[in-house]
């Protein structure tokens, strides 16, 4: 699996998301705290295809990070990309890593 360096981990302010574009695909990457690792799903709100959740507000639910999409708040997991409200409406989730200080995407 090769991976595909979108930007340096400082670029991402910590508690919120980006936007890359990967293999044609938006991507939203997200930096949920201080520490050097990332997280990333598809861009695209599945409700209103629109590309937005890199702007949602990170949020934990038991123990587990989710977005909550800017538009009407559906949440979805940023290790698995499963739709709380509506497992139909779960997005692609993406492999990501830092290496030194650069973030990764699996291409």
């Amino acid at each position: 699996m090769s991976f595909e360096k979108i930007c340096h981990i400082n670029d991402i302010i910590p508690g919120t998301g980006v936007c890359a574009l990967v293999n044609g695909e938006q991507v939203a990457v997200f930096r949920p705290t201080e520490a050097e690792a990332v997280l990333a799903i598809s861009n695209t709100d599945p409700y209103f295809q629109s590309n937005v959740l890199s702007r949602g507000l990170i949020c934990e639910h038991q123990g587990e990070l989710w977005v909550a999409s800017p538009l009407k708040k559906q949440r979805f997991n940023l290790s698995t990309g499963l739709c709380m409200e509506d497992a139909q409406f779960s997005v692609k989730a993406y492999r990501a890593q830092v290496v030194n200080g650069d973030v990764e995407i699996a291409a």
